[in-house]
């Protein structure tokens, strides 16, 4: 096999935190003053107080008025307690804004609603998770232990707006800030903010019936954590009523260190059937309930609903079961008529977005489409005619930020410029060169920005291989205004005693060995290596869709740093399947998982066997989720390449996944059984040659723990040795740092006692 190589990036430093004009003339002078007697990383400092990646904040908003900017920062001594803070733009301050112990100090109880919605939306800690501006900007609503506060920023008066024996979720201002809306017992509830009159909208909910709430596959699979959307004006709200009668109960067992809990859970296996769901507008005293007719096949899915500016239409998308067809249509609620605006199509799937926007003159939106193989930006006007085509080329568009109507630009971030990174760009919303954007971020990296809705500015949350995240606060045309956290590495940073030990990646990419695609990867090796010695190397892979490893950011003082410090190399390689590189690069893998994957990552130890320095009989590889099917379908398919290896909270049958995900990449089980079969790990269990070593949360309720249980059995009827850990009422994010802590100790030493 031909190996060609070929540099994407150049290797750059996980270190300091250069000033937005820095250059490379003038880096070294710009370089901080840190100590060079480097102490030794441990695995207990990477997840103690404080944080070794500085200052990060979280949450970042604009406040409506425009006068600051917001964010989550956790507590020093803390990191797991979340404060409010603020940087106002007068004052040109970063200062505590609310203090969350002033909200509420003891220990939070949620409801399991609640917490499953968290760890759907990935929220891990304690304090103010969540927050929410009034549209004038001078109140807050915090959801705080299963209760709703009502802060007054001129007053810093908090108001505890209810307290119920049950629980409020989903809590959202009204559009005008005159009510708050949430979810109580299944049910739509709003509350009239000035005289504290509470109102029920629905009141079917309950059992199997839930208003105005996402079901599991929308949460997990489609990122829309919402089931209820107030119309701009304020006077309804649309919402979904899912029926959760026709989804099978499943009864798994959440196994804690002192308990078991038989939890019984309207699961969607794939091929088996989903909720029934009801699009609704009712008025907000609940008096009018409106059904959308949603057509005879009620086997269907409603990723997204959005009001048009107007609060005249309400728009929804609608997706067909094997997700190959995307239908986007308005309702319109005073002459109850439906129009279908466009219609995407598939041969394989469709990717949902959320870039959809409706312009102020009622008249044209935004909307993204792939039908190119390219995510970009198309202009269409309401009666479904496309106006033009506003972006173009061989890259994708990451998201829509803003539209300014008034000087007729378009913004979005997107990867013009290298996969690997993430800028924002802008176009004309008069579709005049869609090939030729205009890139406003100056410095190599990835950005994450977000736009003011009343000023021309945005805040930028940088980093990349040499500098820890910072966020600034800029114009729209890139010019740096201030910092909001500047996260320079000084004297005092959390990361300094450890700063000279840090590691730089390299950068490169490789051919597949069919010669279908270019492989970008990352490769880090140990300091100081010896000249003729060979090293041990441990690949770290996910694999799977909607997923990219190899990218020019901050990885910070992480687990990769301390396995280098113990003489590791570790290798990083996004195969064909996951994102930002176009539906020719996802596509393969439709109705096949874990073949072309694990191709790739055989291509990628191919490269590795050709460096001097690598012990190509000590190649390993560690992956969680997808990146533990990856490890497995590696170890078993792949012995002569992969030595030892970890797998975490894997998937090992696809039946046993949910719709949404798995039907989306391996079609419906009676359209493709021999498909399903194939990606199952099972067949190849026998080719297991390698020490291998699994964990899993015990109380995972998304990568469901029988998962793991039917691997046992089938290792231990195979007479194959293996190593196992479990945590006790851990969930699928292994969260806290005692699990944290244990369970990376445990992987190092297993990779310590087979490649050392």
């Amino acid at each position: 096999m031909k190996i060609t190589v070929k540099k994407a990036l150049v290797a750059l430093v996980c270190s300091l935190a250069l000033p937005l004009s820095a250059n490379a003339s003038d880096e070294k002078s710009k370089a901080p003053a840190v100590a060079k007697n480097t102490e030794q990383l441990t695995i207990e400092r990477i997840y103690s107080s404080p944080s070794l990646n500085g200052q990060t904040p979280k949450s970042l908003k604009f406040s409506p008025d425009g006068t600051r900017v917001t964010y989550l920062q956790g507590k020093t001594e803390d990191l797991n307690r979340y404060d409010l803070w603020e940087y106002n733009l007068a004052s040109k301050e970063n200062k505590l804004l609310v203090d969350s112990q002033s909200l509420f100090s003891g220990p939070e109880s949620l409801s399991d609603e609640e917490k499953a919605r968290r760890e759907r939306q990935r929220i891990y800690g304690v304090g103010i998770m969540e927050y929410q501006f009034s549209q004038d900007g001078s109140a807050l609503l915090f959801p705080l232990n299963g209760d709703i506060y009502y802060y007054h920023l001129a007053t810093k008066i908090a108001k505890r707006l209810t307290e119920t024996a049950g629980f409020e979720t989903d809590v959202k201002f009204s559009p005008k800030g005159n009510f708050v809306s949430y979810i109580r017992e299944q049910n739509i509830y709003v509350l009239n903010i000035a005289s504290g009159e509470e109102r029920q909208l629905t009141i079917d909910g309950g059992g199997t019936i839930k208003n105005g709430m996402s079901e599991f596959v929308a949460q997990e699979e489609m990122a829309r954590m919402t089931g209820y959307w107030w119309s701009p004006n304020e006077k309804h709200i649309a919402f979904l009523r899912v029926d959760e009668t026709p989804v099978q109960t499943v009864i798994r067992n959440e196994i804690y260190a002192e308990k078991i809990e038989l939890i019984e859970q309207r699961y969607p296996a794939t091929g088996t059937n989903n909720v029934h769901i009801q699009l609704a507008v009712t008025d907000i005293k609940g008096k009018k309930i409106r059904f959308v007719d949603l057509g005879d096949n009620k086997d269907i899915y409603i990723p997204r609903v959005k009001w048009l500016s107007d609060s005249k239409k309400v728009s929804y998308q609608l997706q067909s079961r094997d997700q190959k067809t995307l239908t986007l249509k308005t309702y319109d609620l005073k002459k109850r008529r439906q129009k279908t605006l466009l219609v995407e199509e598939s041969s394989h799937w469709l990717n949902l977005h959320k870039d959809l926007t409706f312009l102020s003159d009622n008249k044209t939106f935004i909307w993204a489409s792939e039908r190119d193989g390219y995510k970009h930006l198309y202009h269409y006007n309401l009666k479904g005619e496309l106006i033009s085509q506003l972006t173009k080329g061989e890259w994708v568009v990451d998201s829509l930020t803003r539209v300014d109507e008034k000087n007729g630009w378009v913004y979005f971030t997107g990867r013009a410029d290298t996969p690997l990174e993430r800028h924002l760009y802008k176009v004309p919303l008069s579709g005049k060169s869609p090939e030729n954007v205009q890139r406003i971020t100056k410095r190599n990296g990835f950005h994450s920005i977000n736009f003011s809705q009343t000023s021309e500015s945005y805040i930028d949350s940088f980093s990349n291989t040499k500098t820890p995240k910072q966020v600034s606060l800029h114009s729209a045309n890139g010019e740096h205004i201030t910092w909001l956290a500047e996260n320079k590495v000084t004297p005092e940073h959390p990361v300094a005693p450890y700063y000279d030990g840090l590691v730089m990646p390299e950068f490169g990419s490789l051919k597949s060995d069919d010669g279908q695609a270019d492989l970008y990867y990352k490769l880090y090796k140990p300091k100081n290596m010896q000249p003729g010695k060979k090293y041990p190397v441990i690949v770290r892979v996910y694999g799977g869709p909607h997923a990219q490893l190899v990218t020019n950011e901050c990885q910070g003082a992480d687990i990769t740093q301390y396995m280098l410090q113990q003489g590791y190399i570790v290798y990083q390689l996004d195969n064909r399947g996951s994102n930002y590189r176009g539906t020719a690069f996802e596509f393969p893998i439709y109705e096949r998982l874990g073949q072309v994957e694990v191709a790739d990552q055989i291509t990628g130890v191919k490269y590795l066997h050709t460096l001097p320095y690598v012990d190509k009989e000590r190649i390993g590889v560690f992956g969680h989720s997808y990146g533990g099917y990856m490890a497995l379908m590696t170890m078993f398919k792949a012995g002569d390449y992969f030595k030892a290896g970890v797998s975490g909270a894997p998937v090992t049958d696809w039946m046993l996944y949910d719709t949404h995900y798995t039907e989306r990449y391996l079609n419906h089980p009676k359209a493709n059984a021999a498909g399903y079969q194939q990606s199952s790990v099972f067949p190849y269990v026998s080719g297991l040659s390698g020490p291998m070593m699994v964990y899993h949360g015990m109380a995972d309720d998304n990568v469901l723990f029988t998962n793991t249980t039917k691997l046992i059995k089938a290792l231990q009827d195979e007479g194959k040795l293996f190593e196992l850990m479990t945590y006790p009422g851990s969930k699928h994010s292994m969260r806290g740092k005692k699990v944290k802590v244990h369970l990376n100790k445990t992987i190092m030493n297993f990779f310590d006692r087979h490649f050392k």
